[in-house]
């Protein structure tokens, strides 16, 4: 395998950048570019884990103030030798060291190649090269906690602890099928039973927490709707932090929709700050009407705003019936005022009714709560496995219809032939899921979104 370089931090400057060798050659490499200041640490003679200082140069001169980091093999994040050279942060300064290196005979590392080469080499596996990208890219508390447990194999182990169960009991049942004139014990049904129970159990509880992980992950999609005048745009303006919808007390003022990426408590609402929904014989308003409507329908959180100040009217009880239907969260709008709406109508048709003043922010904590509800969040708490990606759900969804086909034919009294098909079709997507059987086409689909440097 040849020795690749890339850089290792953001394309911006910074006090300090880093540039990764990985590869048979990374130290080699990293001894034409690099001298160290005391001439008797050379790379080539340090341990790993050992940091020397020097500088880096190439054919025009010196380049840069550098720390050269050594990692050897096996004792790396890849599993090869491993140089990181540590200099000030300045583009041009990284791109001329990344030069030298590239002329001292390493390779521009692919995406995702550094982490690509730890899993291929037996450091980590495939969940947990998933689980990278997720960490780089984790904006919040829980979300860095949930990609930090996974990418440290807590997904991994609670798989393999389901395997191993499965590897066990189709071991000793094709052993007996197989060979039925020795003298090996039959797996109890009982005991089988059981086996498959705690399965089913296991990845059932993994795949209910997908929806819950992937909007922790990526967000969600949100619209806030309402009748014109109750308050979703101040309510948009709040949740921003910033005036980005214009607020008048003139109905119909918001035509078209607003959009905005906020954060509440551990979760990325992706705001639209809709037209108020009535009817009317305005043409301009009629457009940013349906133009809400639709987006009503399209989310998958929505927040239905009423103002608490005034009774409800037949436009906000026609949007409550159509918001019902929907993943919603009930806002009762300006309890800064005397509250004379019908409270409980909107409780017997939203499982959430959150009382708030957009104007004065009171009521946020519950807003956040209840978000946290309604999306599966509050359920994470950051240790447990997670379902990361579409390719794991798959896997963890194929492993399940096979352990409860498996479970179907056991309890019907199937030949254990029969049991034993499903539960190898259950170990098989298991064995895939955590890349300890996979093919090329997979590793090549999950290394894609990685960036170049990880």
């Amino acid at each position: 395998m040849d020795t690749i370089v890339a850089i290792s931090t953001p394309a911006a400057p910074a006090g300090l950048g880093v540039l990764r060798l990985s590869g048979p050659e990374a130290i080699a490499v990293a001894c034409r570019v690099f001298r160290p200041a005391d001439p008797a640490r050379t790379l080539e003679k340090l341990p790993g884990y050992t940091a020397a200082y020097g500088h880096v140069a190439d054919g025009e001169g010196d380049i840069d103030d550098c720390v050269a980091l050594v990692f050897r093999a096996p004792r790396s994040y890849t599993g090869e030798d491993v140089v990181e050279l540590s200099c000030h942060g300045g583009l041009y300064l990284l791109r001329r060291v990344l030069r030298a290196c590239l002329e001292a005979g390493a390779r521009p590392a692919q995406p995702g190649e550094f982490t690509r080469r730890a899993f291929l080499n037996g450091k980590m596996d495939l969940t947990q090269a998933e689980s990278v990208m997720d960490l780089i890219a984790a904006d919040g508390r829980l979300a860095a906690r949930t990609a930090l447990a996974a990418a440290e194999g807590g997904t991994f182990r609670q798989l393999s602890r389901v395997k191993e169960g499965l590897l066990a009991a189709a071991a000793q049942m094709g052993a007996y099928v197989d060979y039925p004139d020795d003298d090996i014990p039959e797996l109890a049904p009982e005991a089988l039973e059981q086996t498959l129970t705690q399965a089913i159990t296991a990845v059932s509880a993994l795949l209910d927490t997908f929806d819950a992980g992937r909007i922790l992950r990526e967000g969600i999609d949100t619209a806030i709707v309402g009748s014109p005048n109750v308050g979703k745009s101040t309510l948009m303006n709040c949740l921003a932090g910033c005036e980005r919808s214009i607020v008048t007390d003139i109905a119909g003022t918001t035509r078209d929709i607003v959009e905005e990426t906020v954060r509440l408590g551990d979760v990325v609402l992706r705001l639209a700050d809709t037209a108020g929904i009535r009817e009317t014989d305005d043409r301009v308003e009629t457009v940013g009407v349906d133009k809400a409507r639709r987006r009503l329908q399209q989310a998958a959180l929505v927040l239905a705003v009423f103002d608490g100040s005034r009774p409800l009217t037949e436009d906000d009880r026609a949007l409550a019936e159509q918001a019902a239907q929907a993943a919603t969260i009930a806002i009762i709008n300006k309890t800064d005022l005397p509250l004379v709406i019908d409270r409980a109508w909107l409780e017997s048709r939203f499982d959430r009714v959150v009382l708030l003043s957009a104007k004065e922010g009171d009521g946020l904590a519950q807003l956040t709560e209840a978000v946290a509800a309604v999306t599966g969040v509050e359920r994470l708490d950051g240790a447990q496995p997670l379902l990361t990606t579409e390719r794991q759900r798959q896997c963890a969804a194929t492993c399940l219809t096979c352990l409860q086909e498996a479970h179907t034919a056991l309890v019907g009294g199937m030949t254990l032939d029969a049991v034993g098909v499903s539960m190898d079709g259950a170990i098989a997507a298991l064995l895939e899921l955590t890349g300890e059987r996979t093919t090329e086409a997979v590793v090549e689909q999950v290394f894609s979104r990685f960036c170049v440097g990880k």
